[in-house]
């Protein structure tokens, strides 16, 4: 990575947590944020947009760019491919962005080995599984085979709370995205190893 001004703020969490909701209450309040947008062979949802929610691509194009190295991340999930392209999560680090990912649990163990230092990690959760279950059938956007995956998949991710710094409960969306809000704030004032070298060797110096 070139110079990073930035920092990364992961949130994780089964589908139907409420991540989209919580992330457009805080946008407004958070200061100059780059969130980004995961390349996907999934199939493109009613109301979605190429470039805006997800850059829609076939397997073998994903394939190209994976073995070209081209992504800060990938995984296999619900048998489509998604990953973070490195370059415009590169430029916005630059410029001293926050930026947000919406990734799931190998995503987040991949860029915490990667930049670690400048990453707050954020596990969202619906308060119970019977709960997620709710949520999950009312949105109306999954079949029931699609749904019982995802309630799958939950059961696995929720093994793994540990790995992240917050575990967040959405249970109340306003109160959930004031913690979130914190969270995000304070996730600003990490600094990457380098800078902190580089202000030790100065503080020595002067």
């Amino acid at each position: 990575m070139s110079q990073i001004n930035g920092a990364i703020l992961v949130l994780s969490g089964p589908s139907g947590a409420g991540k989209s909701s919580l992330i457009a209450k805080i946008i407004d309040d958070i200061g100059e944020t780059y969130f980004s947008i995961s390349t996907t062979t999934r199939p493109m949802r009613e109301g979605e947009r190429d470039g805006v929610d997800y850059y829609f691509v076939d397997k073998e194009e994903f394939e190209r760019e994976v073995e070209e190295e081209q992504f800060l991340e990938h995984a296999l999930v619900h048998s489509n491919y998604y990953g973070t392209s490195i370059k415009p999560v590169k430029k916005a680090l630059s410029e001293g962005k926050l930026v947000i990912f919406d990734i799931d649990v190998q995503g987040n163990n991949a860029i915490k080995n990667r930049l670690s230092d400048i990453t707050t990690s954020v596990f969202i959760s619906p308060p119970t599984l019977s709960e997620l279950k709710r949520r999950l059938i009312k949105r109306s956007t999954d079949s029931q085979e699609v749904i019982d995956r995802r309630v799958n998949m939950a059961k696995r991710e929720i093994q793994r709370v540990s790995e992240y710094e917050y575990l967040l409960i959405n249970d109340d969306l306003d109160v959930a995205a004031q913690k979130l809000r914190l969270i995000a704030q304070t996730a600003r004032l990490k600094k990457a190893s380098e800078e902190i070298n580089e202000f030790v060797q100065r503080w020595e110096d002067c």
